[in-house]
């Protein structure tokens, strides 16, 4: 199940990416370089949605849906942990080891009698 979810979601993903580069912008034509072509509402003139913004919104919503359920199904097949839960235990740290005594002055030799 996971790996046909996993095959729709790329093949969506694809076609989602295809979809977007084939529309044209806003104010794509020559009079959009020249500031002309606008009306007097806030965000331009507001036609009727064609074919491929009808595509590209149903494909990102498929797109979203199979994202979450991927999401959830990989939550649930790791048991629903963090991945940290399966990590060993560490050791409890001890403490630290007392300070070494600092070195003493060595002992003068006695020189050797002849």
């Amino acid at each position: 199940m996971v790996i046909l979810l996993t095959i729709l979601h790329v093949i969506v993903a694809v076609f989602l990416i295809l979809v977007v580069l084939l529309q044209t912008g806003k104010r794509a034509d020559l009079a959009g370089a020249f500031g002309g072509g606008g009306s007097q509402t806030a965000f331009g003139a507001r036609g009727a949605a064609t074919l491929l913004s009808r595509l590209t919104a149903w494909s990102a919503g498929i797109f979203m849906a199979t994202s979450l359920m991927l999401a959830l199904m990989s939550s649930s097949s790791t048991g629903g942990g963090s991945v940290l839960d399966s990590a060993p235990a560490s050791t409890p740290v001890s403490a630290p080891a007392p300070a070494t005594p600092p070195p003493t002055a060595p002992t003068p030799v006695p020189a050797p009698t002849k």
